[in-house]
């Protein structure tokens, strides 16, 4: 197997901590490189280098639990995901004699002694912005440095700050907060720009100043631009490719104006990628761009037989490919410009009877990835190797023998979908034949193995691979991650579907029946997925919907109209394994008027609403209740034993109350019944847009004149008999009922 100096862990020590540390402790400053993902050689892979600032040595299992989740949620993103054997990951434990970084979270924080010097507010600069880290590059230069084969051309710096405090940058190097609970997905947009060279889909610079209009010419942005859908179609510019399609963040690929600061005047491909959004996937523009980044810092074919002098027509000629994880590179050969049947890594050159004289032979390996377009993308995704074959040569002997090189790390569980590779040694003479079991049983493939292709059960699943007396062994991991979502009490609900009528909160939580971290997403109404990272400003805090939004340090979360929305939910494990999608359904309606007056407590004898808006608060009336016109009612919780009448009323809001006696409403501007119970009559007539849902009618029920008839908004309602009139549909049903724990699992 083909080892580099760096798969072992070395402990260098910087500047003052250069001579040995006591046993006890490590010293200010302390490096140690462990090896967190190795697919191959240094020299040939894109290497990402994650070390922490402002980690003090009591502070390592925490650096090394924000790595984790950082890497997690990244390998949950395309193009990361699929390209993940393209990518060796080392982490850089670097003490630090201060805890926190420098201007956290404001200038008047204190300045903080670390290794990276790495503080917010530019390193604490009044001119530049509160949510930008940076760093002491050249600091982070040294400690990258100790990763052995790692260069400057084949490597990303990504530096975590000791901070729960929403930040980070991207220029040269990488750099995010580490525990913040959006932080795992401020290092991909981040990366976004070190890697990608992408720039910002934000329509301001300082948060809540508006950026003004953009007046410069056509960007060089790939993802930004100043013409039309159809003059880049017209002149195949910049995305045209990509227009019209569903967008992988949510909405077609399209034209939206804002962008690189600017509130008008520039226009970007989506409305809310990862580089406008953070929690949303890179839109098709901005993973193609992603997809070149990271394949530019390897090579398509690693290694193949060595070229340059004739070869006889007596051996095996051979190419090694990279192995994407979640789909293999196709290898065509041809012969004499002639090409050959089949897609393979060896070709053995007697079996082609090739006629006496000189030969061509080529191998052309390219990468068959829907994620490019571009045809000059396209091209650097493909290698060739090209040999002159002489029959008139003899190859001779080179005593190599079938034996293992390399292969998909066995140290991690697969994915039921990945593409399982070993590389092999090369003999002249033969092409070694790797036997490939699954759960006992022998299985086809060659030096690949698409695990998708075989339809696995879920559950776990052993793989082993054998040549030359060794054997590999992986574990597969085929059972999906399962969803669990809990919602805030609703007023009315039945199995899947709720109502509510005002913000309402969502927890997502997924779990796995392995180690490792879990990445959550949901989507509402079909628009992107979105990671649940929980509350912005606590990810303990369950995700607010409400229909205005919440402003959290000037930008909008969670805002919903008012509605019928199906949200969908899902997790993704580890291993890469997505759990079957599944929905609820939320209908969110007009929260009740405001009260002027509120009742709580007991009250015997008639009530009247004679004005303004009376509330009862879980109020306990004994006695009739009469709502006259223009003034409103609105009972949530507590008994009516007696009629409620209201003849011509504003509104009259029922919300988990009961009414003993009849219920009599007509001529109401609003009128919303959910989640009550009526255990007399019920009569509706003549309101406006009235809601019976989730609400139980012991009497008769009977709806005329209504400007649209009643509607249940998903949830059925109780009916002791069938209803009439425009109620006739109201057909009886189990409700929900009111103030029901309303928890789900789901796959």
């Amino acid at each position: 197997m083909r080892r580099s100096a760096a798969l072992l862990p070395a402990v260098v020590l910087l500047c003052a901590a250069l001579s040995p540390a006591p046993a006890a402790a490590a010293e200010p400053g302390a490096a140690t490189v462990v090896p967190v993902q190795v697919t191959g050689p240094p020299a040939k892979r894109f290497n990402l280098i994650v070390m922490g600032d402002g980690y003090t040595e009591a502070d390592q299992a925490k650096f090394r639990a924000d790595v984790d989740r950082h890497l997690n949620v990244m390998w949950s993103i395309e193009p990361f995901k699929s390209y993940r054997n393209y990518v060796n990951v080392y982490r850089i434990d670097i003490v630090s004699g201060e805890s926190g970084v420098s201007c956290d979270p404001g200038l008047d924080a204190p300045r903080r002694t670390t290794p990276l010097s790495m503080g917010f507010w530019g390193r604490c600069n009044p001119a530049s912005v509160q949510r930008l880290i940076t760093m002491d590059n050249a600091a982070a230069t040294r400690y990258a440095d100790l990763v052995t084969g790692a260069t400057s051309g084949n490597r990303q710096i990504l530096a975590l700050a000791n901070s729960g405090t929403y930040g980070g940058a991207g220029g040269s190097y990488a750099t995010a907060s580490g525990s913040n609970s959006m932080s795992a997905l401020i290092s991909p947009h981040e990366l976004g720009h070190s890697l990608g060279g992408l720039q910002d889909e934000y329509d301001y610079y300082q948060r809540g100043v508006p950026g003004g209009a953009y007046t410069g010419p056509e960007p060089a942005s790939a993802h930004h631009t100043l013409l039309t859908e159809q003059q880049l179609r017209d002149q195949r510019r910049k995305w045209w490719r990509w227009l019209g399609e569903p967008s992988e963040s949510g909405g077609p690929i399209g034209r939206y104006e804002g962008g690189l600061y600017y509130t008008s005047g520039v226009w970007r491909p989506s409305a809310h990628s990862m580089m406008k959004t953070l929690g949303y996937y890179y839109d098709q523009v901005a993973r193609e761009v992603m997809t070149q980044r990271i394949t530019a810092k390897t090579a398509v074919v690693q290694d193949a037989t060595p070229a340059g002098a004739p070869v006889g027509a007596d051996r095996v000629l051979w190419v090694e490919p990279m192995r994407p994880v979640s789909h293999s590179l196709t290898t065509t050969w041809s012969v004499d410009g002639r090409v050959l049947p089949g897609d393979r890594d060896a070709l053995d050159l007697r079996t082609l009877g090739l006629a006496p004289g000189t030969h061509t032979v080529t191998a052309t390996v390219a990468d068959p990835t829907g994620f490019v377009r571009d045809p000059a993308i396209r091209a650097a995704l493909t290698g060739t190797r090209t040999w002159s074959v002489d029959t008139a040569l003899t190859t001779p002997p080179d005593g190599t023998e079938p034996a293992v090189v390399s292969s998909t790390p066995t140290d991690r569980p697969l994915g039921r979908a990945d593409v399982v590779h070993v590389e092999t040694t090369h003999p002249a003479a033969e092409i070694p034949r790797i036997t490939w079991t699954l759960d006992g049983k022998e299985t086809e493939g060659g030096t690949e193995l698409d695990l998708g292709a075989l339809g696995l059960a879920a559950g776990g699943h052993t793989l082993t691979a054998s040549l030359g007396g060794r054997t590999l062994t992986w574990q597969v991991d085929a059972e999906p991650p399962v969803t669990a979502y809990e919602l805030s009490q609703p007023l009315a609900r039945a199995g899947d579907t709720y109502v509510y009528n005002g913000p309402f909160t969502m927890r997502l939580t997924g779990a796995d029946d392995r180690a490792g971290h879990v990445v959550a997403e949901s989507r509402v109404d079909g628009d992107g997925w979105f990671n649940y990272f929980g509350w912005p400003t606590s990810s303990e805090l369950p995700w607010t919907f409400s229909e205005q939004g919440t402003v959290i340090d000037s930008l909008v979360y969670g805002k919903l109209p008012r509605g019928r929305h199906t949200v969908e939910y899902r997790s993704i494990d580890a291993a890469g394994n997505t759990g079957a999608a599944r929905s609820f359904t939320v209908t969110t309606i007009a929260p009740p008027p405001a009260c002027t007056r509120t009742l709580t407590g007991e009250h015997r004898g008639p009530l009247a609403a004679a004005a303004g808006v009376t509330c009862l608060d879980h109020a306990q009336v004994t006695g009739p209740v009469t709502v006259r016109p223009g003034a409103s009612l609105v009972a949530t919780g507590g008994r009516v034993t007696g009629a409620l009448a209201a003849a011509d009323p504003a509104a009259v809001h029922l919300l988990g109350a009961r009414v003993e006696g009849a219920l009599t409403v007509s001529g109401a501007g609003e009128l919303v019944v959910v989640g009550a119970e009526v255990r007399g009559a019920a009569l509706l007539t003549g309101n406006t847009a009235p809601v019976l849902s989730g609400t139980t009618v012991r009497g008769a029920l009977a709806c005329s004149g209504n400007t649209a008839a009643p509607a249940d908004l998903g949830v059925p309602n109780d009916l002791a008999g069938a209803g009439a009139g425009q109620c006739g549909r109201l057909s009886h049903g189990v409700q929900g009922g009111a103030y029901e724990a309303v928890q789900h699992l789901g796959q």
